[in-house]
């Protein structure tokens, strides 16, 4: 079930990098490329820190989720990007995902659960980061008017919770992958966002 788990978060993010890529007028080589870097980054960037070879490269699935993604939004991009919003709503249900199935393989090669949890938010935030400096465009991570890191952290911090106490499995994984996307839909929707830092306003001469 993670296996599945794991190919529908890399497809929803692969549909969001190539959606973005024929926004910007790539060609389907571009879009191959950004959706494949979307969908799959943040998974390669989480086994390089836990030392082991990247999912991606061991198991062909991993790379025909792009492929079918690319190929989709290729026919289907005039009608698909007419909708509102459809990039941000396949980029949630990827976070969604990769945020519970990134801690759940952090857990199962033994990351304490700290380690577990970071791992999770960093598999679910890393694609979507890549492929926002890829296109030249400000991250939605880094938007202060956005909630983009916080569902994965709240997603990756209660399956860690949900492993140790022994409750864990495709239910639960499912359970909170769909609680992580609404929380991230309901922010698009009312447009929630965290505070904001402290800004030192200078005034003219002070360094």
């Amino acid at each position: 079930m993670s296996l599945v788990l794991d190919l529908l978060g890399t497809f929803f993010f692969a549909i969001s990098g190539s959606l973005l890529a024929a926004r910007r007028g790539f060609d389907i080589i571009g879009s191959l490329l950004l959706g494949s870097l979307t969908g799959l980054g943040g998974g390669v960037v989480r086994d390089l820190i836990l030392g082991v070879k990247p999912t991606a490269f061991a198991n062909p699935a991993y790379l025909a989720a792009p492929l079918v993604a690319a190929v989709l939004v290729f026919f289907l991009s005039g009608p698909v990007t007419r909708l509102p919003r459809t990039l941000l709503v396949f980029d949630a249900g990827g976070l969604a995902l990769f945020c519970v199935t990134g801690a759940v393989k952090a857990l199962d090669l033994g990351a304490n659960p700290v380690e577990a949890a970071l791992l999770g938010v960093t598999t679910a935030v890393g694609g979507g980061l890549m492929r926002d400096v890829v296109a030249n465009r400000d991250p939605q991570l880094f938007d202060p008017h956005d909630l983009y890191a916080v569902p994965a952290m709240l997603g990756a911090a209660v399956i860690v919770v949900v492993w140790l106490v022994g409750a864990y499995n495709p239910w639960t994984a499912t359970a909170v992958a769909a609680l992580v996307f609404g929380v991230r839909i309901l922010s698009l929707r009312f447009k929630w966002h965290v505070p904001l830092a402290a800004v030192t306003r200078h005034t003219k001469g002070t360094p």
